[in-house]
């Protein structure tokens, strides 16, 4: 598709679809929908925001504008702050229509969106919250399919946009060497390369502070039963590394079909198994100063939780602590959305605030939620 039927398109949807609307209130500590959350003594959770539908991917503008990624509803959000009371009192539809836009990441003035087979940009969003500008294509040099095709976007330490590509199956061997990968370019869209193979489906990933090592979380396949294979937590330490799938699961469960062609012993293990089927999503090292000293650096897992094991799991953010050997410890942060068999909410991405507090995006409630801390 071109430039110019790209930007005639989004004319017409933002034309018969923009509009902003004032937030509904944050629901206060202590609220009855909130009450069966557990949390470490002195933490409080909170409705952040509400009415943000299928929330997902998370980013911060530089104007203090919170944009959210959506996947089935199409579209992309922005939460401002014009009472300066440190909630959002204002919500806008900056992007509608788009194809699972799930990742959000700014640069230099512009948001940048991930619409599965391309990348848009919305020049100086922040300046135009209430007449957005027409999304930019970017690039269009990613695979169409839908199957794990929605993307968690960042930029990193060098300047450059992160973009994982799933595997277009549960289980398969691609001829196209960018499925199952984790690629970057250029902010202009130019020179993309694959930083890391065998990754099945990334939807969350950060960089660690001093260091600058990426860190991501991978998604286990289907159907080798409810306790096989674990999820991941990766830490990447070089260029082009590779991580297992389709040949090995958790870096030592060998695939019933692939494995015959090449051994778990070639690739790079997890820093932490997470458990089967709990599906990490978004995850973020806590570089806040509002938490305990046990919690700096420590990474935020958002786990969206099972869909077709026997008994539901997941559902819930776990905090893993880098150890000095490359792995990491887990444990978990917070629970309480799934109870028995019913959900109440499904956690998808965390975010540091300005604050210190941490964000939560929901997107099956259509809430972010506030995790603050205060000494007990």
């Amino acid at each position: 598709m071109s430039m110019r039927s790209i930007s005639i398109t989004y004319k017409a949807v933002f034309a018969l679809s923009l509009c902003s609307f004032v937030c509904r209130p944050a629901v206060k500590k202590g609220d009855d929908e909130l009450k069966n959350i557990s949390l470490p003594s002195g933490f409080h959770i909170e409705v952040f925001a509400e009415g943000v539908s299928n929330a997902r991917a998370m980013c911060w503008g530089a104007e203090g504008t919170l944009f959210v990624g959506s996947r089935d509803e199409g579209v992309v959000h922005a939460l401002k702050d014009t009472t300066g009371d440190g909630r959002p009192d204002v919500h806008y539809i900056v992007a509608k229509g788009l194809t699972m836009p799930v990742g959000v990441a700014f640069h230099s003035g512009d948001l940048y969106v991930s619409a599965v087979g391309s990348i848009v940009k919305l020049p100086k969003i922040e300046q135009r919250l209430n007449d957005p500008p027409e999304p930019q294509l970017v690039t269009d040099r990613f695979p169409k399919e839908t199957h794990h095709g929605w993307k968690f976007i960042a930029f990193g330490p060098d300047g450059k946009l992160y973009v994982p590509v799933g595997a277009p199956c549960n289980i398969c061997l691609s001829e196209d060497s960018i499925f199952a990968t984790i690629a970057r370019l250029e902010p202009d869209g130019s020179n993309l390369e694959i930083v890391a193979h065998g990754v099945r489906n990334s939807v969350g990933f950060d960089w660690q502070p001093g260091t600058n090592e990426l860190w991501f979380t991978d998604n286990g396949r289907d159907w080798l039963g409810d306790d096989s294979p674990d999820c991941e937590l990766d830490r990447s330490t070089k260029v082009g590394g590779h991580y297992g799938y389709p040949f090995c699961h958790g870096g030592d469960t060998p695939d019933p079909e692939f494995s015959k062609q090449r051994d778990c012993a070639e690739f790079i293990p997890p820093a932490a198994k997470l458990g089967a089927h709990v599906a990490p999503l978004g995850l973020r090292f806590y570089t806040g100063n509002m938490f305990p000293n046990k919690y700096k650096n420590a990474i935020f897992i958002a786990e969206h939780g099972s869909w077709n094991r026997t008994s539901p799991v997941g559902y819930q953010l776990v905090a893993a602590f880098p150890q000095a050997d490359g792995s990491a410890v887990t444990e978990v942060f917070a629970e309480g959305w799934l109870e028995g068999a019913r959900t109440t909410g499904r956690p998808v991405d965390v975010l540091v605030a300005p604050d210190g507090s941490l964000l939560v995006s929901d997107d099956a409630a259509d809430r972010i939620y506030r995790i603050s801390y205060s000494s007990p």
